[in-house]
């Protein structure tokens, strides 16, 4: 850095601070938002929130040793006003003399790589996509975001009139996946403006903001105004009200995963099983946000299921006469069986084959710990004594099974199904019975067969693991050396 560069960052740093920035940095304190010495991407649209956001970073950058990055999107939707906003990103981050990054995105459904959603929500995935993939190649450590306490109102009513649970009403959190953070969330518009005026910055208004297509601009627009003219302190108590319910939420989010992982049955990419009569042992409340949950982790944007499809899920685990028949939501499916809720994504035979080999073959020896990459399970195997043994197989757990360990070789693999594959079931008398056949019965579709994993000796199939053992190699009352094999969620 030269020394005319040197001389004005200490300008800076004595200049007084605006009283925006130092409520801006109390926040930034108070929760952690980032921290002196960070690296910080800031999104900047142009508009008034982002404008002062990055004004207010770069005041404070001197004096907490931060490197500023300013990144914009040109969707290219508004033709030259989409190039104009892109220009004035650039002549302001050349005025403040921070780094910048532009970045084209293009928003038709292939090229976002999804079918389905609006418009708006095409553009939210892709620019949050987007912001991950330069904070993990630029090493930076938190993408900054200009929401303010206006935006975080309109979200409050958008959600209440969609009928949302407190999720929804909760609104945007100040951080989120250790990454994003929104340090200007207790700001309001009347304040940026303000800020912007004294400061003599301008700003760039986004004509798409005043299409009435959007319910949000709508909002914005006639909702709002009229709210705060009948009632001036609504804004504040709305916020604290949602400050109440996002701790509440996160409270709940946590006694919800408590809940989910004990009656965790298997998990995996693909699928989620779960002990029916332990669902069925819950309140209302805490298995309608299971469902949530698990919904909203095999979907691959991560986004939330609306309230109607949480509750046709519900209605369907509780119904009776349910069992067997499958409840779909959109490529995942539900079904309930006797004792378990499978809720697995549904995928063509064709995905299977192209993502799981058909010839998967994985040696093992005793003792071991493998995980079977199909599902994300982690298979252990370990010599017992009698004692161990009698315990487990008291449990009658379906994860774990106990050989005889004379009437196997070491030889051990685990591997996929194999057309042809045949095994002795416990339970059926010692009948002999091909492995596709099994899978009917108990109502294992096509799509998951191939990610079965099945523990194999030179003798024969021991276990189709966490379903059935073959019944030739279970311990006896002679049995003399014991081998146990166990299967969890990695």
């Amino acid at each position: 850095m030269t020394n005319r560069g040197i001389a004005e960052k200490r300008r800076q740093a004595k200049a007084p601070w605006p009283p925006l920035l130092r409520r801006m940095t109390q926040l930034v304190r108070s929760r952690t938002l980032f921290r002196r010495g960070d690296h910080l991407l800031v999104a900047v649209s142009g508009g008034p929130d982002s404008v002062a956001l990055l004004a207010l970073l770069h005041l404070l950058a001197p004096v907490w040793n931060l490197r500023l990055t300013a990144v914009h999107f040109n969707y290219g939707l508004r033709g030259v006003e989409s190039d104009e906003d892109e220009k004035f990103v650039e002549q302001l981050a050349r005025r403040l003399g921070v780094e910048v990054v532009i970045q084209r995105l293009d928003l038709s459904p292939r090229a976002a790589g999804a079918g389905r959603g609006s418009l708006q929500e095409r553009a939210r995935d892709l620019r949050y996509d987007a912001l991950r993939t330069l904070a993990r190649e630029r090493s930076a450590d938190r993408v900054v975001l200009g929401h303010t306490a206006d935006d975080q109102l309109e979200t409050f009513l958008l959600w209440l009139l969609r009928g949302a649970a407190a999720t929804g009403l909760a609104g945007m959190p100040y951080e989120r996946e250790g990454l994003f953070v929104r340090p200007m969330l207790d700001t309001t518009r009347e304040e940026v403006l303000a800020y912007l005026d004294a400061a003599g910055f301008s700003y760039r208004t986004d004509s798409s903001n005043l299409s009435a297509r959007f319910r949000r601009n709508r909002i914005r627009r006639e909702v709002v105004p009229v709210l705060k003219r009948l009632l001036p302190g609504a804004a504040p108590v709305i916020r604290r009200q949602m400050d109440v319910l996002r701790e509440d939420d996160r409270c709940l989010d946590l006694l919800t995963a408590r809940v989910m992982d004990g009656m965790m049955l298997r998990r995996s990419d693909l699928e989620v099983e779960l002990d029916h009569r332990l669902f069925l042992l819950q309140p209302l409340a805490l298995q309608r946000r299971v469902i949530r949950r698990v919904l909203r982790e095999l979907d691959p944007r991560r986004h939330p299921p609306s309230f109607r499809v949480v509750e046709r899920a519900v209605r369907h685990l509780l119904d009776q006469s349910g069992s067997g028949r499958p409840c779909r939501y959109g490529d995942i499916e539900l079904v309930r069986e006797k004792d378990a809720v499978r809720i697995r994504k549904v995928c063509d035979d064709q995905l299977v084959r192209d993502t799981i080999p058909v010839d998967l073959e994985v040696p093992v020896s005793v003792p071991a710990r493998v995980q079977w990459r199909p599902t994300m399970q982690e298979i252990e195997l370990a010599h017992v004594d009698r004692k161990a043994a009698e315990q487990a197989l008291a449990s009658h757990d379906r994860d774990t099974a106990i050989f005889d360990a004379d009437r196997i070789s070491s030889a051990l693999r685990l591997r996929t199904w194999q057309a042809g594959d045949t095994f002795y079931p416990v339970g059926m008398g010692g009948r002999r019975k091909k492995l596709q056949d099994f899978f009917v019965d108990i109502k294992l579709e096509r799509t998951s067969r191939h990610r079965v994993p099945l523990l194999v000796a030179p003798e024969g199939i021991l276990w189709v693991v966490g379903y059935r053992q073959d019944d030739r190699f279970v311990v006896r009352p002679s049995t003399q050396r014991y081998v146990l094999a166990r299967v969890r969620c990695s």
